[in-house]
């Protein structure tokens, strides 16, 4: 029954290795081929375009970070200079109430220093009188 088998083994790697060698040729022979070669540069160019897209984007990016920290330690340095300055208009609004309020006990003083002067000028008088 074994002679049912129309190619034998030794046919069959004959075959194979036929295919082999024809699929080897083609593929050589597409390696080869000019409009390939074309299309495998425009594809690096496409490649090298797309790197260098990429290179400047994050360039960019680096320099725009860069230009918000510096924005965003100017807005820092802007917002203690507002806080000191706000800081020195409290402190001074803060002496002026102070020395609004030592002038108005001054002159309290001095108004009862002048009654209590009236007072007892007036009770000498009639002591004497």
């Amino acid at each position: 029954m074994s002679n049912f088998r129309e190619p034998d083994l030794r046919q069959r790697q004959n075959m194979a290795a036929a295919a082999k060698k024809a699929t080897l040729d083609k593929i050589r022979a597409l390696a080869s081929d000019p409009a390939i070669e074309e299309r495998r540069a425009e594809r690096e160019a496409v490649i090298k375009a797309r790197a260098v897209r990429e290179a400047e984007r994050e360039a960019a990016k680096k320099i725009r970070d860069a230009e918000l920290a510096a924005q965003a330690a100017r807005d820092l340095e802007l917002a203690k200079q507002a806080e000191a300055k706000a800081k020195e208009e409290e402190e001074q609004l803060k002496a002026q109430l102070a020395a609004a309020d030592a002038a108005l006990k001054a002159e309290q003083k001095a108004a009862r220093d002048l009654r209590y002067a009236e007072r007892k000028a007036a009770k000498k008088e009639r002591r004497k009188g």
